[in-house]
């Protein structure tokens, strides 16, 4: 009867967004809970029960970052994103670092737009037009074990979450490699942080800790290197267990969409979807799983009802 379907809500349509097409590398998949799956070549899967865990997988170059990996990696969240059964996506680094930033094995030539260092066209386009990271449904946590550098840093900036390591090496350098920081983070960094902290970190391009960076508000928590994936991942689990799929899809795009909405818009907005999620089933599971004492158990879907 679309009682419970949001796509019939007329000031829904923010929430809907396009299944982007990716046509770059060999298909991938998720397989059984554990198993790891290497159908991409610079990031690999797996399933822990609802949570999927992604690894940035260059070992040789300290899992720098390149576009085929930004491509794969937006291919991935576009397909747990497409999956009702995953609620959360982890990420974290092989080894000792997150990411080292951009691959510089350009030289001078890295950031000309004419090395192949950091990727090809094909893989540029390929990340452009996958499906992004903001407006999936399902939360992605960095856990940042190690380094994270430059580019390294930037694509966490576009998650929800991030875990960093209290001695992690943190920093957006690109002033010190000669270009101006990168994708949206002179929009993004100040409304994070205020005007004066992002100035510090983005004009200096200074190093700093991943205690520092929970104390400036880029981190959500710090914890000891040993800690940081086992963190993340019950971030995740809590997630998973414990908040609806369809109220935790409006909180995410409403959190984003509000940045460049004025508050009488955003305001009404927010009561009417308010209004909508107290009349679905999920409202009267939450409300009942409480009141019982037991594990909720939704009945929506992330992708019909969101």
């Amino acid at each position: 009867n679309g009682t419970h379907n949001l796509h019939a809500f007329n000031k829904s349509q923010f929430l809907r967004r396009d299944r982007a097409l990716f046509h770059h590398g060999r298909p991938g998949h998720l397989l059984n809970q554990n198993e790891i799956v290497l159908a991409y070549e610079q990031i690999q899967l797996e399933r822990h029960g609802p949570v999927e865990l992604v690894t940035l997988y260059r070992p040789e170059r300290m899992n720098a970052w390149t576009w085929q990996m930004a491509a794969e990696l937006l291919r991935a969240f576009g397909e747990a994103d497409a999956d009702d059964s995953v609620r959360a996506v982890v990420v974290t680094g092989h080894g000792n670092a997150f990411c080292a930033g951009a691959d510089l094995g350009g030289g001078g030539e890295t950031f000309s737009g004419r090395s192949s260092a950091v990727g090809t066209v094909d893989h540029r386009h390929a990340a452009r037009t996958a499906v992004q990271a903001r407006q999936t449904k399902t939360p992605i946590i960095a856990a940042i074990n190690g380094a994270a550098v430059g580019a390294g840093l930037t694509q966490t900036m576009a998650w929800d979450l991030r875990v960093a390591a209290d001695d992690a090496k943190l920093g957006f350098v690109f002033n010190r490699r000669g270009i101006m920081p990168d994708a949206d983070l002179l929009w993004t960094i100040p409304r994070m942080i205020g005007y004066g902290a992002a100035m510090d970190v983005l004009l200096t391009g200074r190093i700093f800790s991943g205690a520092e960076g929970k104390e400036l508000g880029l981190i959500n928590r710090s914890v000891p290197k040993a800690d940081v994936l086992d963190t993340a991942m019950a971030m995740a689990r809590d997630i998973a267990e414990n908040t609806a799929p369809v109220s935790v899809a409006i909180t995410k795009r409403l959190m984003y969409d509000f940045l460049n909405r004025d508050w009488p818009e955003a305001d009404q907005l927010q009561r009417d979807l308010f209004a909508w999620t107290g009349q679905q089933p999920d409202a009267k599971e939450g409300v009942l799983a409480f009141l019982e004492r037991r594990a909720p158990e939704w009945k929506m879907s992330k992708n019909s009802d969101a």
